[in-house]
C-alpha cells in the first residue's frame, strides 16, 4: 500500500476517520474522503504527486502507453489536482486542448489555478456529475481514465457520457489496480471495486472494442477500447 507524504498524513487520516464514523452508519462510497471540507486540494495534491504513489513514479510509462497525439482533444477523468492534465497539455500542444474534469469542484478549482499559473490555455477545467463528464456529444478524441474507473459510483451511466462524448473511432484508455483474490491485500479488495476482467466486460458492454492491454505496470493494468458505432 502506498503512503501519503508526511505533511499531508495527518490531516488526510483525520479526515478518513471522520469518513469511517459516517461510513458506520451506512455504505461507504469511494470518493467519500475527497468530500471532506478539512482535507483541502493541496492537502490532496501531496498525495497524488509523492514518490512514494506508484502511479506518480510510473507516469512517464503511464504516458508512453497512452500514446497521445499531437492536436488531439483529450478527457483526463477524474483529473483530481491535474498530474496528467498538466502532461497532457504539453501531449497535444497548443493545438490540442485537454479537459480536466473532475466531481469535486475543490479539484477542478486547483487544476484551473494550476493552468493559469504555468500559461496551459490548453487546459480546460470541467466540473463533472456522478453520472456524467460534462462534455458535450462527439467533443473529444480520447478519454484518459488513470485510477479512477473504481472510483465510478455509477459505471454503467459514467461510460455511456463518455462514450458519447467520444468522436467515432475515438478511444478510451484506462490504467486501474489488480484486484486479485488470494493476491491483492486486504485494503484493496476492499478499495477496488471489480478486478480486470470484470472492468473490460462492462466498457465493452457500453460499446467499445479492448484493442490493447499491457501488464508492464507494477501493480496495476492498461487497456486501450475503440468507441464502437452506435448500435
Amino acid at each position: 500500500m502506498t503512503m501519503p507524504g508526511r505533511r499531508a498524513l495527518p490531516v488526510i487520516l483525520t479526515a478518513l476517520v471522520a469518513v469511517a464514523g459516517a461510513c458506520a452508519r451506512r455504505a461507504p462510497g469511494p470518493n467519500d474522503p475527497y468530500r471532506d471540507p478539512r482535507v483541502s486540494a493541496d492537502d490532496w495534491n501531496r498525495l497524488f504527486e509523492g514518490e512514494q504513489r506508484q502511479i506518480f513514479a510510473e507516469r512517464a510509462q503511464i504516458m508512453h502507453l497512452a500514446n497521445i497525439q499531437r492536436d488531439t482533444r483529450v478527457a483526463d477523468v477524474g483529473a483530481g489536482t491535474g498530474l496528467f492534465s498538466m502532461m497532457l497539455s504539453d501531449a497535444v500542444g497548443g493545438a490540442g486542448i485537454v479537459y480536466a474534469e473532475d466531481v469535486m469542484e475543490k479539484f477542478s478549482a486547483f487544476v484551473a489555478a494550476r493552468a493559469a499559473r504555468e500559461g496551459r490555455a490548453n487546459v480546460v477545467s470541467v466540473v463533472g456529475t456522478e453520472t456524467g463528464i460534462g462534455l458535450p456529444p462527439a467533443s473529444i478524441d480520447l478519454a484518459f481514465l488513470v485510477d479512477v474507473y473504481h472510483h465510478f459510483e455509477h459505471p454503467k451511466e459514467m461510460l455511456a457520457s463518455i462514450q458519447r462524448a467520444l468522436r467515432p473511432n475515438g478511444q478510451l484508455f484506462l490504467v486501474d489496480y489488480r484486484r486479485e483474490e488470494g493476491r491483492s491485500p486486504a485494503w484493496l479488495l476492499e478499495h477496488v471495486r471489480a478486478g480486470e476482467e470484470v472492468v473490460v466486460r462492462e466498457i465493452e458492454a457500453a460499446g467499445f472494442t479492448l484493442v490493447f492491454r499491457d501488464e508492464s505496470l507494477r501493480d496495476s493494468y492498461a487497456l486501450r477500447f475503440r468507441r464502437d458505432a452506435p448500435r
